[in-house]
């Protein structure tokens, strides 16, 4: 590809000429003055020296994640970042690539959806995924909207666990009352997790899906295999909804249980948390409702010679099909994304997932016990329910001023649940993952003993 020209003077007066303007000006007078600015209030140039070293120091007022100890979770956690995955997110041949269209120059890309589609399909433990999608939020919804595709429109109803994470359900709620979907929420029980009956009563035989979160927005683990029988008992398709995948280390994917679709956020897989994303949605789903699945599949064959090639195999989207046949007009490949978690995942290995998960999960339990040694007025919301890396935490005050009175003692708490609503207590969702030291854990219990 040759490098970008701008235009010059005199492509400019040809352009001008084509249009039969005589200025620039002329060009843009239907913007309104008001908004027009002449010119920027800039500080003089500075040499490019002088101007890294003044924003490195900016930069080193802030609060970082890695500069004091951080329990912040809710859906966006902080895990273990090999070197390697963004030295080859690095390579102009993966960094500018968007989309696999022309399969002939693009076997490398096709190669990783390909390899991102096999690594999500044995985590979750369906047949088939798809080739990533923009993030956990639009995975429900697509889900919603496949499981109302599958059952050909029949019913009306999706039913979803209150304890999905709040802004999912935001998005999903904003899509089904465009298309005429009704929405039923099913609130947790005395111990944060759903009760099958209590879905079968909702669900009736008017529900298309039911749509369940594990580990639950609380960091509950969620009696899956029950929930699975309900729901299907219901005429329903199941649907798992996972917010922290690092758990599928640890945790068998809702396909071992029988659930029709494995969705949700693969953010924890080598993509950095950041102020509101990139993300990383991710589908999976049996293979006999392969052709009603959102996006498109990376598939292998191979070539004239015989060799073993890559081509997109299924494409569902707008973008490829007739509108009135597509699946989906929201989905996109999140190609660098679903890169980062696939050389992340490889370089991780399947024990050193494991290891991850389990790491995780000892920690947490840690700082729970101590949590419950120290007493009033700390306690934990859902003592007896099992967790993996997050659980809630309540305490003298709300969620919000619990977090602020923390800070004052060099602890990033975690996420207040006073702004979510919800039916659960006002507390604090404290994340634990295997980049808390267990002078992190110290310096919690500590900030606890202080404000008790």
């Amino acid at each position: 590809m040759h490098p970008w020209v701008g235009a010059g003077p005199e492509d400019r007066r040809q352009i001008l000429s084509e249009l039969g303007l005589q200025s620039i000006d002329e060009l843009f007078a239907s913007i309104p003055s008001g908004v027009c600015v002449d010119g920027l209030d800039l500080p003089p140039a500075r040499d490019e020296d002088w101007i890294r070293r003044t924003l490195g120091n900016m930069a080193a007022t802030n609060i970082s994640m890695d500069s004091i100890p951080c329990f912040l979770g809710a859906g966006v956690y902080r895990h273990v970042q090999p070197s390697v995955v963004d030295a080859v997110l690095s390579r102009a041949e993966f960094f500018t690539s968007y989309t696999p269209y022309q399969p002939e120059i693009s076997q490398g890309t096709l190669q990783v959806i390909f390899e991102f589609q096999t690594l999500i399909s044995r985590l979750t433990g369906l047949d088939v995924a798809n080739a990533s999608l923009y993030d956990g939020a639009t995975a429900l919804v697509e889900a919603a909207l496949f499981s109302h595709r599958v059952l050909r429109s029949k019913r009306d109803l999706v039913v979803m666990a209150e304890t999905i994470h709040p802004m999912y359900r935001r998005v999903l709620d904003t899509y089904t009352e465009a298309a005429g979907i009704e929405v039923a929420v099913v609130p947790p029980g005395a111990d944060g997790r759903l009760d099958p009956e209590r879905v079968r009563e909702a669900a009736g035989d008017r529900a298309c899906c039911v749509a369940i979160q594990s580990p639950n927005f609380l960091g509950i683990v969620e009696d899956l295999p029950q929930l699975a029988t309900a729901t299907h008992d219901c005429g329903a398709l199941a649907i798992e909804v996972v917010t922290e995948a690092a758990s599928l280390g640890i945790l068998n994917g809702g396909g071992s249980f029988g659930f029709d679709v494995v969705c949700g956020e693969a953010q924890s897989f080598g993509v950095a948390p950041g102020f509101g994303g990139p993300h990383l949605g991710f589908f999976a789903c049996s293979s006999k409702h392969l052709r009603q699945m959102p996006g498109r599949l990376a598939g292998e064959t191979v070539d004239e010679n015989g060799t073993r090639a890559f081509c997109l195999t299924l494409s569902t989207r707008e973008q490829h099909i007739r509108r009135a046949k597509a699946t989906s007009n929201i989905c996109t490949n999140q190609g660098l994304m679903a890169l980062a978690a696939t050389v992340w995942l490889e370089a991780i290995g399947g024990n050193g997932l494991r290891e991850l998960a389990a790491s995780c999960l000892a920690r947490t339990e840690e700082l729970k016990r101590r949590i419950t040694a120290i007493g009033a007025p700390w306690r934990l919301a859902y003592p007896q329910s099992p967790t993996f890396n997050e659980f809630l935490l309540v305490g003298p005050g709300s969620g919000t001023e619990l977090v602020e009175r923390l800070a004052t003692k060099g602890v990033l708490a975690g996420v207040p649940t006073t702004d979510w609503g919800g039916t659960w207590p006002d507390g604090v969702l404290v994340a634990v993952t295997e980049c808390n030291s267990g002078k992190d854990l110290d310096a919690f219990a500590a900030a606890l003993e202080q404000l008790s």
